[in-house]
């Protein structure tokens, strides 16, 4: 069960919003290699802020996460595309509302 979370909120520098999208979109695939991360957002809140969101079952699951490759991208562009480093919280999770979802067999 996910108990841990990160939350990194970034601001794109002037102009740059379409490649940090472009770099957040890029990102999924690096995600979809590490087993120990359950979930990963990308997100837009407004105008030039963006942040990424990700679930983990266990601290290992999360320090592995930081240690990846999406972390090492993200820190590796942070000059080019984000007017301030992107900040990093690390998050636990007290309560989550998970979808079931059924398939209708005919």
């Amino acid at each position: 069960m996910e108990k841990l979370a990160l939350l990194i909120t970034i601001q794109a520098k002037p102009g740059k919003e379409s490649d940090v999208e472009s770099f957040l979109k890029s990102g999924l695939e690096l995600v979809q290699q590490e087993p120990k991360t359950n979930h990963w957002f990308a997100f837009k809140t407004a105008d030039g802020n963006y942040g990424i969101f990700d679930t983990f079952d266990d601290e290992s699951g999360r320090d592995a996460h930081l240690n990846g490759k999406v972390a090492e991208a993200l820190m590796a562009k942070s000059d080019e595309l984000f007017s301030a480093e992107p900040k990093i919280e690390k998050v636990e999770l007290i309560a989550i509302k998970e979808i079931e979802h059924h398939v209708a067999v005919s």
